[in-house]
């Protein structure tokens, strides 16, 4: 006969766990639990990380979906904000740049073996998610093909909406959370137009849902064409990268007012490109990756490949990400291929032939930043300042262009005593930062320093301007 008192503990053993099921199923509906992380290959035990991943509808029609990555908050995550991050490209994918080298919890290690935890990510400061944008980057699909050949800004941002809309349905506790946009590169574009996007349709309330869009950050943005492009020539006439002879024939032919260069334009920055072969034009003073090099992006596309980055980490980052999330024990964790009717074949952290067939159409984002100003959103711009792609001349010329008001003049701001970059502010709400030594992908070069910065404009705690920050 079984003792009384084993029949008591497992009878308060089992209705403990029948409460923790029906708390678990309170938080977290059926709908989000099956897109539940477990088991992700390489993963480490600790810290316990919620997350998921998977499939989001755009377009039912044409069999159009995103797919996410999403990492609850470290701590306090009911009060924490929610942060969707944007890589560029276009063709770029924010879940191997964005989540698993820059600002996400798990980083991925050397030759795809396994992820290490990053005690820099930005999900200490936020609910963070990240989506594979437009459709054909990552695991991101369309069952329309010809979608493919429509891809502009206005598409993506449509796209974009149209997965926020859903996601949130998927996840309604996060509807009322404070939402802000990040992104960088060619999200310079992306996310000012989504940002305007969410803005205009929260007008009306009969049509659409609301999302409580608070602002956006965008770093090493690509804003205004001619503006990124003057200053890409000047930052590398002033950093040594070309002669006085090249410098002096690329302004003398040409326009860069025009949306499409001259031929004698083309050719005088090609020579200017042709100067960064031998270098890493996204990090100027940085080594290459010497490995899988045929397989990087020409330097005078938009892609990102090859970046090297500060404080010891692999600069062969991207042939890591790929050779992870090509895995198919990694893909099935992450719930990878649920629903689609084709498939993009080999994971790639850039697909090069949406770069090739994007429809660029918008010549600049400025008006998008006037409007939105007006709305009362907080806008950051952020800059690393050895970045040759997006140089910090080309952005301080577009924040000077927008003819706002000083509140807070140029000055040094610090971290850990040291002088971490430049900052000035603006009555109007809009904050302009340098990050010193960073390259175009701010929160891997410099990962302590972009904590500190993506804190400072989620929380309107300043940034230390003295030598004790």
């Amino acid at each position: 006969m079984a003792n009384p008192g084993s029949i008591k503990c497992l009878f308060f053993s089992l209705l403990s766990l029948y409460l923790l099921c029906v708390k678990a199923l309170a938080e977290y509906p059926e709908s989000q639990e099956s897109d539940r992380v477990i088991n992700l290959p390489g993963q480490p035990q600790r810290p316990p990380i919620s997350h998921f991943s998977g499939y989001v509808n755009v377009n039912a029609h044409n069999g159009r979906a995103l797919f996410y990555w999403f990492f609850e908050a470290q701590h306090h995550s009911s009060n924490k904000p929610l942060l969707l991050w944007l890589n560029g490209g276009p063709g770029c994918s924010s879940i191997g740049y964005g989540a698993a080298v820059e600002l996400g919890p798990l980083r991925v290690g050397k030759n795809g073996a396994g992820l290490h935890f990053n005690k820099y990510a930005w999900n200490k400061e936020a609910n963070l998610l990240f989506v594979e944008s437009p459709v054909g980057v990552g695991f991101s699909y369309t069952n329309t093909s010809s979608d493919l050949t429509k891809l502009d800004d206005g598409f993506v941002a449509e796209d974009v909406y149209n997965f926020l809309v859903n996601w949130l349905q998927r996840f309604p506790q996060f509807k009322t959370h404070d939402f802000f946009i990040a992104g960088e590169s060619y999200a310079g574009h992306y996310v000012p137009q989504l940002a305007e996007l969410v803005y205009d349709r929260n007008k009306d309330k009969t049509k659409y849902p609301t999302i409580n869009l608070k602002g956006f950050i965008v770093g090493n943005p690509e804003t205004d064409e001619y503006y990124d492009s003057k200053g890409l020539l000047e930052y590398a006439w002033s950093h040594a990268i070309i002669s006085d002879q090249l410098y002096e024939k690329a302004k003398k032919v040409c326009d860069f007012k025009m949306f499409i260069w001259s031929n004698e334009c083309t050719s005088a920055m090609n020579q200017v490109f042709g100067q960064y072969q031998e270098i890493d034009i996204y990090n100027i003073y940085a080594p290459k990756c010497l490995i899988n090099t045929k397989s990087s992006l020409a330097v005078n596309n938009y892609g990102l490949r090859g970046i090297r980055v500060f404080g010891g980490y692999d600069p062969c980052f991207s042939t890591y990400a790929e050779e992870y999330f090509n895995r198919k024990d990694v893909q099935s964790s992450l719930h990878v291929g649920v629903g689609r009717s084709n498939s993009n074949g080999t994971w790639k952290v850039c697909n090069n032939s949406i770069l090739r067939t994007y429809n660029f159409s918008v010549f600049s984002t400025l008006p998008i930043y006037t409007k939105l100003i007006k709305g009362g959103l907080k806008i950051w711009v952020y800059s690393g300042d050895t970045d040759g792609r997006v140089p910090v001349i080309g952005s301080r010329y577009c924040i000077e262009a927008l003819g706002l008001s000083l509140k807070s003049p140029w000055r040094s701001w610090y971290h850990h005593s040291q002088v971490g970059g430049r900052i000035v502010e603006y009555e109007e709400g809009v904050t302009f930062v340098t990050v010193k030594g960073a390259g175009h992908l701010v929160p891997l070069n410099k990962p302590s320093q972009a904590l500190s910065l993506i804190r400072s404009f989620l929380t309107a705690q300043p940034l230390p301007t003295h030598g004790h920050g």
